[in-house]
């Protein structure tokens, strides 16, 4: 009985395992379609259709990271195994600080962009988010190229973390990247 109490408290929280999927998986699926919608030639109402779910995706995002965060904050995640090296830690501190600010900055960037060309964002079709500033072409397209490159840093950092988890799980089998997969028994 100790050994699971041990282990369960190496874990992490449930609603920080769900949040964590949740956001990871909107992650991904926002940014294939975000791949998929600008490569469709001039307007349609399937490429207006995707820029719609781009979007809300993305506003999506942002609410489940903002309640990710602050239940971070209340919640202390379980400590890295002593086995791991200092410079690993640090690494892995930086690298999670880094993914909560790209995941609050892309869709901040992609909301303000669209705010910039003069298009409201009206989330799922139900309510229109405040128009915080006005149409701005020169702003706007500044705003793309932010949009685009802060998109390609985390799919980037996406990639390192999931190579990571992945050493942590094949190689060092540490029991790193078990903390955080669904489901009790592992």
């Amino acid at each position: 009985m100790r050994d699971q109490h041990l282990q369960e408290q190496e874990r992490y929280t449930t609603t920080a395992i769900v949040l964590h999927w949740l956001i990871a998986l909107l992650i991904v699926g926002t940014f294939t379609l975000g791949l998929v919608m600008t490569d469709i030639p001039g307007f349609s109402p399937a490429k207006l259709r995707y820029f719609s779910w781009h979007k809300w995706a993305g506003v999506t995002v942002l609410l489940l990271a903002a309640l990710r965060l602050l239940w971070r904050l209340k919640q202390r995640p379980p400590a890295l195994p002593a086995s791991m090296p200092a410079w690993q830690r640090r690494a892995a501190h930086g690298l999670h600080h880094l993914l909560y600010l790209l995941i609050f900055a892309v869709p901040l960037s992609g909301y303000f962009y669209t705010l910039a060309t003069g298009f409201p964002v009206v989330y799922f079709g139900l309510f229109q988010l405040p128009v915080l500033i006005a149409k701005n072409p020169a702003l706007a397209e500044t705003l793309k190229g932010v949009h685009y490159w802060l998109n390609m840093l985390l799919a980037a950092l996406v990639a390192l973390h999931v190579l990571a988890a992945l050493k942590h799980q094949l190689i060092d089998r540490d029991g790193t990247m078990r903390r955080m997969l669904p489901g009790r028994s592992h």
